[in-house]
């Protein structure tokens, strides 16, 4: 059954793929392309600094080609050091709602109702660490919790409120 509000997307990611942002030292997403979306999230992101207007550009382009137009995003706001209520981002409009949760996500919405939660994994990680929390968060069906994947992986939030 297709969603008359939004058109279906055919392309998806292979599984277990790695994304890396063409730019060199922006964020790298991974996303889990289980049909049944089971799991607790269905990604991650490890943006490479707490700077929004430098990181989302590279997500929002990157999950655009495989899902579409992305006209939301959902935020911490204490994990970031500046947030706009909305960013133009190849050329649409992406609207930015931020709350102080710290729930280690970011939540991406395509359309007007198709919900993604990915984890976000610190800038400060170190890369096996990263790799090994995106690994976990994108574990088909697991019901881990992403404040628990990153305790687990060793890549919990540093200086929260502080640049790093």
């Amino acid at each position: 059954m297709s969603d008359p509000d939004f058109p279906r997307v055919t392309r998806i990611l292979p599984d277990a793929v790695h994304q890396a942002v063409p730019r060199p030292g922006t964020a790298v997403v991974r996303l889990e392309t289980t049909h049944d979306r089971q799991g607790a999230l269905d990604g991650a992101w490890w943006p490479r600094s707490r700077d929004l207007a430098g990181e989302l550009p590279g997500l929002v382009s990157a999950l655009s080609e495989y899902l579409g137009p992305i006209t939301r995003v959902g935020l911490d706001s204490d994990a970031w050091d500046e947030l706009p209520t909305r960013m133009t981002i190849d050329d649409r409009v992406v609207h930015i709602d931020s709350f102080p949760v710290g729930d280690d996500t970011v939540l991406i919405t395509r359309g007007g109702k198709d919900l993604f939660s990915l984890l976000v994994v610190p800038p400060h990680a170190m890369p096996d660490a990263a790799r090994a929390a995106m690994a976990a968060a994108v574990r088909a069906g697991s019901q881990t919790r992403a404040e628990q994947i990153l305790i687990d992986t060793g890549t919990e939030r540093a200086n929260l409120g502080h640049p790093a």
